[in-house]
């Protein structure tokens, strides 16, 4: 518990230092932003700051910081560090200096940030990169609520008909196109807040019961290498594989693709430290709390957690974060803690899908130049895109491993895309003249364990670990070398 109490005060720290230190080399100021300056009723619409933080951050996280946190226990108390550290001065950093930009460009979408500083063709790149990992992920958000719900309830005759699954699936995609066409303010401004408040407030819970339970945790001085390497079946090496695993509550590029949503409804950017920096913060401590109550569950002994984790071996709680969810809410929380549970894992990821198939329309939107103003427009955009998203979706249900293998590549895509948002932030400090290290030491990082991560995975290169550290080196280098040959171009 002493590792987990220091990491809590940490990531506090963080935001009352580093950030406002952050803040104050963006250089906020009173200009009118893109809410009030391009108000259209639809997405640029003023929305109150505690409203604006609680969807960021629901936008944000989902389930990410709770499954990923969970996976990421498995290798032990080393993901306190990449928790802390990765949050604190990667993540918060990428959400607060892209929403600003977004603000300061009108409100643009990620593409268009990243074309504005990395050039067209990284900007066409990106277009497509961004629009493929959205569709990723409303894709991989659709499943598993929907299987849950279904094992509750689903009509016979729909599923006699149609297949198990099919009916929830069918209300989730409606829900979709629903709420991707409404105004910004009309479901998304009134109901997520409720949600955003459910996942604080189950994270804030289980975090009492910490310390009333007090229970024996493995600490960070009791080593950083893989401790779910021989308990648990878990032998994934720690780099790269802990920085892919725990994304949401470290350092994630899809919340890049978020801030914009936000960036149309603050007011003043003054506003914005605790929105965008803020909200990633929380997801932080929501990490944390779920990577060391799930600690205790895999390594914790005597009873309960241990042995409650062995019984439950047969319905997948090893691999399985929805299961780990279900028994430690059910175990700690009692009723009020499975529907908690309930909550996280089929509202959260719905409304992380919607807040994705948003974002997807808007970038193409903007590509294609369609204001988004009239429905028919609207329509223009959704129709093929969700067609396309339930096709991808078929695939994967046709496909034994296709959950595995969207949800692998989804990982790598995710922090991949944070590295081109961090890179694009670094040229615009470096050309605004502002403290450029603050994300060019991100952004070397993630680009190593980017490229760390292809070298050692199974499903590309699949090379050995101590040959894809020399690759890894390599690229440091040659990143390196890059960035100090465009900079000495650029400033001279």
């Amino acid at each position: 518990m002493i590792s987990f109490m220091i990491a809590l005060v940490a990531l506090v720290l963080g935001y009352l230092i580093y950030g406002r230190f952050v803040e104050r080399v963006f250089g906020p100021d009173n200009r009118p932003t893109p809410a009030v300056s391009r108000a259209d009723g639809v997405d640029y619409v003023v929305l109150p700051n505690w409203k604006i933080f609680m969807i960021q951050f629901l936008n944000i996280a989902g389930t990410g910081p709770i499954f990923g946190a969970i996976m990421g226990a498995k290798f032990g108390p080393v993901a306190y560090l990449w928790i802390v550290f990765g949050c604190i001065f990667a993540g918060a950093v990428h959400d607060y200096m892209s929403g600003m930009l977004s603000i300061r460009h009108g409100g643009a979408n990620l593409p268009d940030l990243i074309g504005n500083y990395l050039g067209m063709p990284t900007k066409r790149i990106m277009l497509a990169f961004s629009i493929v990992l959205l569709m990723m992920v409303g894709v991989v958000f659709v499943y598993s609520p929907a299987e849950i719900l279904s094992n509750m309830w689903e009509p016979q005759m729909v599923s006699n008909a149609l297949g198990h699954n099919f009916f929830w699936i069918i209300v989730i995609f409606a829900y979709y196109i629903i709420a991707t066409m409404m105004p910004i303010d009309k479901i998304i401004g009134k109901v997520y807040p409720l949600f955003a408040f459910s996942l604080i407030f189950m994270a804030l819970a289980l975090m009492v019961m910490m310390f009333v339970k007090m229970p024996a945790l493995p600490e960070v001085w009791d080593g950083l290498g893989n401790m779910g390497q021989d308990t648990l079946g878990f032998s994934d090496p720690v780099f790269p594989c802990l920085f892919i695993t725990i994304a949401c509550g470290a350092i994630s590029g899809f919340h890049a693709t978020q801030s914009p949503l936000m960036a149309r409804c603050v007011k003043n950017e003054r506003q914005a430290r605790p929105i965008f920096y803020g909200a990633m913060i929380t997801e932080g401590i929501v990490a944390l709390i779920w990577a060391s109550v799930a600690m205790y569950f895999f390594y914790g002994s005597p009873a309960p957690g241990y042995q409650v984790i062995e019984a439950a071996a047969a319905t997948g709680a090893h691999t399985s974060a929805p299961s780990v969810v279900n028994i430690i809410c059910n175990e700690w929380l009692g009723i009020v803690g499975g529907i908690l549970a309930l909550l996280g894992v089929v509202a959260a990821p719905i409304t992380s899908g919607d807040t994705a198939f948003r974002s997807a329309r808007l970038i193409i939107a903007d590509f294609l130049n369609f204001e988004q103003h009239s429905i028919r427009r609207r329509l223009l955009v959704c129709v093929p895109m969700f067609a396309a998203a339930m096709g991808l979706l078929v695939w994967q249900m046709a496909d034994k491993d296709g959950f595995q293998k969207i949800w692998s590549w989804f990982g790598w895509s995710n922090q991949t895309l944070s590295v081109f948002t961090l890179w694009a932030i670094t040229v615009y400090l470096v050309r605004a003249k502002k403290n450029y290290f603050i994300t060019l030491i991100p952004a070397l990082f993630m680009t190593v364990v980017c490229a760390t991560f292809l070298m050692v995975s199974k499903q590309a290169f699949g090379l050995d670990t101590s040959i894809a550290y020399i690759g890894s080196a390599a690229v440091l280098i040659v990143a390196l070398c890059w960035f100090m040959w465009w900079f000495k171009h650029e400033t001279r």
